[in-house]
């Protein structure tokens, strides 16, 4: 089983991933890490670092058929929603539109997206139901809201099932301070530093606080059951701000100095969720009341507080100091230039080369080197040099401005500078383009190249477990060359062989379906069931049968029922269901989807072998009966009574052969006339020195008695063959 948590990384969707992961799910994680951190999750898992926006997110997912999506990436700053709600749109909207077309193109079961109640904005009837009108007060609770329509559409237009959970408060270990809920992960940030503690109000205002672990828990279960639609996730318990310092205070021993201030525009004074509804729907409650879940979430920030924070705070400056060293370098390299340009010029070490301009020499190496920005700093300085040579000289500074020479100097020094920094910017600019589409396509060729070697790694693990395993295709291809006949009966007596040694169970039953679909008659059975299998199932009796009938798919009983098989499955031919095969017994480890999956697999090629043996009796029917009557022939008569002490022999399936008790007159009437009394199961043929015979499928002494008093009533005399009667009693 494989799932997809988007946001995996960050505070709730590492608890979740890591829930799945206990759960035996193979994790894929989708996070570009804005607020994420990798080291949150450190299980196996497959992580790749995308918006969920990205286009490249279906190359994931072509390469893994996930059963379930888990879609928490999102903008979750309600401060930051309504001072950019462009970028809040493009992560809690486009990314969500992305993720449901993927997950219906890639036929996900299940898609569960995490909305919050910001839906319901402020309001004042309390606890809110999902019922409540929804008035969200900022474009993150607006784009949530926009996101559950979305969700329910995706379901009605493509038959993705969808559920979205509206959380509450949510709090617990790995939260940082962004977000919803922040609070609690506010104050014990401050109470281990040993801050103040800064409260809105009076204190008195209430929230809705639950647990990481409670919601994770809810999450997973919802992803294989038949949730759909809006559900409130919470705790339905209120709890103060000051309730809540309180309790922290008592962890910590110390406590931290309050200070009030005065309450914030648009705080809601009771927040409370009614979770009446996902309580009977999804049989749930939350296991952590605030007391329990706060312990734990105080336990871990203490553990982390102050190496995280330290480290932070050495990164962040270690980062300002490079960045800073980077912009200032080329200035710095520009004034180095220059001053040992101005120490040779003015030592007048070039009066010897009178022509040469050392000046130009320097504008003309730094536009080279550092383009436009600099060249055009190189002339000023360059002309500011040259003004100061002019004046030590003993030229006036008005003189110059008549002076044509220190005009054209200043203009070649500009023209130089402008010319050999554009071209070479212009030159920069398109190396950096380049270099931008070479990152690009090497960013692209190493994630499809990852996408590449975990494909590789995912068929090389199935390859190994394929011969490894005791269910191998290798194992299934030996036990099903049984069902290579033409003969239907002998391919029922193989199919009991095949599923018994497949699915490790000693109760297998085969039921042929009647001409008229009404009832089941038994056509084979294991040994170990004995004379407890039914000889006749009458459908509409039936629950279970009538469902496999109706939807064609394998019945699974789950509930455990009595008196009902453990599986059922249908064999079809022509797309119309021709048999049942049943399973009574099945050792507990492998009462599992993976077997339910064998099953089918199985079943499938026994519908495989049975519609080619049909196909060759309809094919040589001519050749397989006496003309002109329901009598097989001496050759297929034989070949079918074989079959039936195979059975018996290894199934201990019992038959009985019936003779006429005394002459017939016209063998096609006579035939014709017990055909009509005959099950499905049972058969006329020809016998030695053509004899007749009738064969009487899965009978005992007692079904033998009825059979021969039902025969008589309608004034026919059969028989026991004599030499069969030692060989069927014992």
């Amino acid at each position: 089983m494989k799932v997809l948590v988007t946001g995996g990384y960050g505070f709730i969707g590492s608890h979740v991933a890591e829930r799945f992961h206990k759960e035996g799910y193979e994790v894929f994680i989708i996070d570009n890490l804005s607020s994420g951190k990798i080291k949150n999750v450190n299980f196996k898992h497959r992580g790749y670092r995308l918006s969920v926006e990205d286009p490249k997110c279906e190359e994931i997912f072509r390469s893994n058929r996930f059963d379930a999506i888990v879609h928490l990436a999102a903008q979750v700053n309600v401060a930051t929603s309504m001072e950019n709600p462009r970028q809040d749109t493009k992560s809690n909207v486009l990314g969500l539109v992305n993720m449901l077309s993927l997950g219906s193109k890639y036929r996900a079961k299940k898609f569960i997206f995490a909305s919050s109640a910001a839906v319901y904005g402020s309001g004042t009837e309390t606890p809110l139901e999902e019922t409540a009108p929804c008035e969200p007060i900022s474009p993150y609770g607006m784009s949530k809201w926009v996101g559950e329509t979305y969700c329910r559409k995706w379901g009605e237009l493509y038959g993705l099932e969808t559920v979205c959970f509206r959380f509450s408060n949510v709090y617990g270990p790995r939260q940082n301070s962004v977000g919803e809920g922040g609070v609690i992960s506010i104050f014990a940030d401050r109470v281990l530093a040993g801050d103040d503690l800064y409260i809105y109000g009076t204190g008195e205002q209430t929230r809705d606080f639950i647990y990481v672990e409670d919601v994770a828990d809810a999450i997973y279960r919802a992803s294989y059951s038949p949730l759909t639609g809006v559900y409130n996730l919470s705790t339905q318990t209120e709890s103060s701000v000051n309730m809540l310092v309180k309790l922290l205070h008592n962890l910590h021993g110390t406590p931290a100095e309050v200070i009030y201030q005065e309450p914030r525009a648009g705080d809601i004074d009771r927040s409370v969720l009614c979770n009446a509804k996902i309580k009977k729907d999804l049989d749930w409650s939350p296991m952590y009341g605030l007391r329990q879940g706060l312990e734990k979430t105080y336990d871990w920030f203490k553990q982390n507080h102050p190496t995280s924070r330290e480290l932070t705070h050495q990164a962040s400056n270690s980062t300002r100091l490079h960045n800073l060293f980077t912009k200032i370098k080329p200035y710095l390299e520009n004034l180095l230039a220059f001053t040992l340009m101005a120490i040779l010029t003015l030592t007048r070490w070039d009066l010897s080369y009178s022509f040469i301009d050392i000046k130009m020499f320097y504008i003309t190496i730094i536009g080279i080197v550092y383009g436009n920005r600099q060249a055009i700093m190189a002339v000023a300085l360059s002309v500011g040099l040259l003004i100061y040579q002019r004046l030590t000289d003993g030229h006036e500074l008005i003189s110059m401005l008549y002076d044509t020479d220190f005009f054209f100097q200043i203009g070649m020094y500009l023209c130089i500078g402008l010319v050999v920094g554009y071209a070479v910017e212009r030159k920069n600019d398109k190396i950096r383009s380049q270099h931008t589409e070479i990152k690009e396509i090497e960013e692209k060729y190493e994630f499809l190249n990852e996408v590449y070697q975990e494909a590789r790694e995912v068929k090389n693990e199935l390859q190994q477990r394929i011969m490894n395993s005791g269910d191998s295709f290798g194992k299934i291809h030996a036990i099903t060359k049984e069902l290579d006949s033409l003969e239907p009966e002998e391919i029922f007596t193989s199919t009991v062989n095949v599923i018994e040694s497949i699915m490790d169970t000693k109760a297998v039953s085969i039921y042929i379906v009647s001409g008229n679909g009404a009832y089941l008659r038994l056509a084979g059975h294991s040994k170990a069931i004995g004379e407890e299998a039914a000889k006749s199932l009458k459908v509409e009796d039936h629950e279970y049968i009538s469902r496999i009938f109706l939807e064609g798919h394998v019945f699974v009983n789950r509930e455990l029922a009595p008196g009902i098989p453990l599986m059922a499955a249908p064999v079809h031919r022509h797309g119309e269901t021709v048999a049942i095969i049943a399973l009574d017994e099945l050792p507990f480890e492998k009462f599992s989807l993976y077997y339910q999956n064998l099953f089918k697999i199985t079943v499938e090629l026994v519908s495989s072998a049975l519609s080619r043996a049909f196909s060759y009796v309809e094919a040589t029917e001519s050749l397989r009966y006496v003309e002109d009557t329901p009598i097989l022939t001496h050759e297929v008569f034989e070949t079918i009574r074989k079959n039936k002490q195979a059975a018996r022999e290894q199934h201990n399936i019992g038959y009985t052969l019936l003779t006429p008790g005394g002459e017939v007159a016209s063998l096609r009437d006579y035939s014709l006339e017990i055909k009509a009394l005959l099950r499905e199961t049972d058969y006329i043929g020809l016998g030695e020195a053509g004899k007749l015979l009738i064969l009487l499928s899965n009978t005992g002494p007692d079904d033998v008695a009825r059979v021969l008093e039902r025969f008589s009533n309608r004034n026919i005399s059969l028989r026991i063959l004599e030499e069969e009667v030692e060989a069927v009693y014992g």
